[in-house]
């Protein structure tokens, strides 16, 4: 491979860095992380953060630190990485505090410690950092490293919300729409929720789906439910997933579409969604949406029945006690009614009392 000739601004550059000034030997190592006006070498990108780091600049020591955590131009050496964060965090670096907090956190090149990952938090959150708010409003909800605290949580989870943090504008939704911490608003939450569901959040679209579909905090919309459900089900939201399938199945908000309706519930099925897999069973079992083939019903409803789902225990029953799908057999159809019965299905109970009755 021809070698790239360095351009004017990177020649003075090198120049400056060679001459020990530690700012140019920051922009050289970025220079050649991102291979502007450089060779991409990550390598020599390692060697000028290096250089500077080692004379206290705390950029170059939390990318220095970033690059032995991901072993990139260097082998992977995640307590090298955290001691190079750690620098540049006792220097007040925002960036470096939050990535030391998290450390913290997941027990990544230090000791796990949940304390000293709020304390970590708490400082560059105290700088604006919005990622740090959102993950100090998180501490203070669980109360992990820290007392658990609501009204904190809230006001964290604001701070980065007011700053476009998605997955805060999402928490901040959710302490809205169950009083959590501040007195329920409905209509605040669905505020929140539109926020982070712009942005992609998949657990917001759903919610905002939820509210939409129930008329919750905003007025009651099909179209805007399947709209917000679908977002979530394409980035593989199980209930929303289930949940568009409900709708196909019913032909609320669209067109009534059994194949679709069956291809949503597969695919939250897949995930292990109970109520899924028995509607699954029942579409093979009636042959709506999909080829009728009792024995793929049978094996969704033992998916469902095994997670407490009543219904589909007690089709199982219905179906040994037949023997479609699969070999007829009472004493199982007997035990799969008990199962639905104790699972609070009134049918379970009378089937179970029914064969009992008559004597199996």
């Amino acid at each position: 491979m021809q070698e790239q000739a360095p351009d004017r601004e990177a020649a003075a550059t090198q120049v400056a860095a060679q001459r020990g000034d530690a700012g140019a030997q920051l922009r050289l190592g970025i220079m050649h992380l991102e291979g502007e006006g450089v060779a991409l070498d990550l390598g020599e990108a390692v060697h000028w953060f290096r250089q500077a780091a080692d004379q206290g600049n705390a950029g170059a020591q939390v990318l220095l630190g970033l690059m032995y955590c991901g072993g990139h131009g260097v082998a992977q050496d995640q307590a090298q990485g955290a001691q190079w964060c750690h620098k540049a965090a006792e220097q007040g670096n925002a960036r470096a505090q939050t990535l030391v907090g998290t450390m913290y956190v997941k027990g990544r090149g230090v000791r796990r410690d949940y304390a000293q990952a709020a304390s970590w938090f708490g400082k560059a959150a105290q700088q604006g950092d919005a990622n740090a708010q959102h993950n100090l409003g998180l501490m203070y909800e669980t109360g992990l490293g820290v007392c658990q605290d609501d009204a904190l949580a809230l006001d964290w989870y604001r701070k980065a919300a007011q700053q476009g943090h998605a997955n805060a504008q999402y928490h901040l939704g959710v302490m809205y729409d169950t009083g959590q911490g501040v007195r329920q608003d409905v209509a605040q939450a669905a505020e929140w929720y539109v926020k982070a569901a712009q942005q992609g959040h998949a657990k917001a679209q759903y919610n905002l789906g939820v509210m939409y579909a129930t008329g919750q905090g905003v007025c009651q919309d099909a179209a805007q439910a399947l709209q917000w459900y679908r977002k979530a089900a394409q980035q593989g939201h199980a209930k929303a997933q289930y949940n568009l399938g409900l709708m196909y199945g019913d032909g609320w908000g669209v067109c009534q579409d059994d194949a679709r309706a069956a291809k949503w519930y597969r695919k939250a099925a897949l995930q292990g969604g109970a109520q899924a897999q028995y509607n699954l069973g029942v579409a093979y079992d009636r042959g709506q949406g999909v080829r009728k083939h009792a024995t793929r019903a049978l094996e969704w409803y033992l998916k469902a029945a095994r997670q407490g789902e009543a219904r589909a225990q007690y089709n199982l029953g219905v179906m040994y006690e037949i023997g479609r799908g699969v070999k007829q057999n009472t004493a199982t159809a007997k035990e799969w009614y008990r199962q639905a019965c104790d699972s609070g299905l009134q049918e379970g109970c009378d089937e179970y009392a029914r064969l009992n009755k008559a004597g199996f």
